[in-house]
């Protein structure tokens, strides 16, 4: 049987959201199984629309696109208007409300932290908001095990920055934790 889970990281460029899909990415496939991830963004290299999706399963994936969602971030207002309504049923919807003000009942769940805001005041830098989104959404969704994402994500982090970028991540952990 298929276990199979979709998740679609979304927001405006620059914000670091294809980063974090990778690195999701990267985490999923060190624990076995297979992944896939790919993205999106418009012309503009910073402020136009992106996404990155990611798709995880035990078995082979035969068809590479994420159809419907078990998981979105919404870090921008013209991303949730985009996808805030296009995840399943049983899913998640997670805003930065720093971006994100009007969030419209759906019946569905939905998680309004504002991600960038509490990144800026507690690390002092917005630049890293990606790792914090990134913190709440495994805190949230489980995927992988945190030691495995933190390894994933210190892979990437560029020399000198492994100690915000783990600050980070557990801000966005104990963020998951305050929202459940």
């Amino acid at each position: 049987m298929s276990r199979r889970r979709e998740y679609r990281l979304s927001g405006s460029g620059g914000q670091g959201l294809i980063l974090a899909a990778i690195i999701l990415a990267e985490a999923a496939a060190s624990e076995g199984g297979y992944v896939v991830q790919t993205q999106s963004y418009g012309p503009e290299a910073r402020g136009g629309a992106s996404k990155a999706e990611v798709i995880t399963d035990e078995e082979e994936i035969s068809y590479p696109k994420v159809s419907k969602p078990d998981f979105v971030l919404a870090m921008s207002e013209n991303s949730y208007r985009k996808y805030g309504d296009d995840y399943k049923d049983d899913g998640i919807l997670l805003v930065d409300s720093t971006f994100v003000r009007d969030v419209k009942p759906t019946g569905k769940k939905v998680v309004a932290l504002p991600i960038t805001k509490y990144t800026r005041e507690k690390l002092g830098k917005e630049i890293v908001a990606n790792i914090v989104a990134l913190g709440v959404i495994n805190g949230l969704a489980k995927i992988v095990s945190n030691e495995v994402l933190k390894k994933a994500v210190l892979s990437r982090a560029p020399k000198g920055t492994e100690e915000i970028n783990t600050r980070a991540l557990e801000l966005g952990l104990s963020l998951a934790k305050e929202a459940k």
